[in-house]
């Protein structure tokens, strides 16, 4: 069963937890019946590659999933961590920013 996740791609996110505690990036992709994100230079790892035509084989560093609880949206106003809530503007829904009321998208 997939919950709704309040995060998307592109969304801004810090790491909360694990060795890459603190750091912030971008969403790259969304899993969503897994509850995992890849987020733009955390939790990297290495692996093998074999060569293939377009690319050269040895050892590769890429990002590895994170559980989403373990990311949370930065805020717009201040860059500081802060939960994501949802609000009807005009006829719209959005999803907002509980630390400062910004609306995220």
């Amino acid at each position: 069963m997939t919950s709704k996740m309040k995060v998307k791609t592109g969304d801004q996110v810090m790491v909360m937890t694990g060795k890459d505690k603190g750091k912030t990036g971008e969403i790259k992709q969304v899993f969503r019946k897994e509850s995992r994100v890849i987020v733009e230079g955390a939790n990297m790892v290495k692996r093998h590659q074999k060569q293939s035509q377009t690319a050269q084989s040895g050892i590769v560093s890429k990002e590895a999933s994170l559980h989403v609880s373990n990311v949370a949206h930065i805020d717009p106003k201040d860059n500081k961590p802060t939960r994501v809530g949802y609000k009807m503007d005009g006829d719209r829904k959005v999803r907002f920013a509980k630390r400062s009321g910004e609306v995220i998208d």
